[in-house]
């Protein structure tokens, strides 16, 4: 048995395999949302900038002491003049066995809950995707943008960003 399985919270630490898996996890879960809705959230295919680790299991990430319920998993999408990201949109999956453990609430699953969800942002000219996602979290125009933006945003996609910590900017 797992240090964390059946518990509420988990103190484990995050590993950079555990970002992996992240991304094998969540990228297929995008795919399959644009292969179900082609006519609207299919027209996001290629328009990913950034996929990141948020919230509680990012504060984890960062300090080693905050506390994991669930692992969330954020697509970052540069918009697209015919609509916005599916707002309301949120996949779940199973992590799987790890140090991680599972939720005793989350039934049906080996490992912890993994909620997928994406949003849609403005890029200026020129902006790379970490500066676009900061300026998104700075201005937090959104309520969705204000809570991401009290926790940590660490990057899992591209590679070229992978582990990065997006937001807060370290000085």
């Amino acid at each position: 048995m797992m240090p964390c399985d059946g518990v509420s919270r988990c103190c484990e630490p995050i590993a950079e395999e555990h970002l992996r898996r992240l991304v094998q996890l969540a990228l297929p879960v995008f795919e399959g949302l644009f292969d179900r809705r082609p006519d609207t959230s299919g027209r996001y295919r290629g328009r990913l900038l950034l996929l990141a680790l948020c919230q509680g299991a990012a504060q984890h990430w960062v300090d080693g002491h905050h506390e994991v319920k669930d692992l969330d998993v954020w697509g970052f999408f540069r918009s697209h003049p015919r609509g916005r990201f599916p707002v309301r949109w949120r996949k779940t999956c199973d992590f799987g066995p790890s140090a991680l453990g599972y939720h005793p609430d989350d039934t049906g699953y080996a490992g912890r809950r993994v909620d997928v969800l994406g949003r849609s942002i403005e890029v200026e000219v020129g902006e790379d995707e970490a500066r676009a996602v900061r300026r998104y979290l700075a201005n937090a125009r959104t309520r969705t943008a204000w809570h991401l933006a009290q926790r940590p945003v660490i990057a899992l996609h591209p590679t070229s960003l992978f582990g990065l910590q997006v937001w807060p900017v370290r000085p």
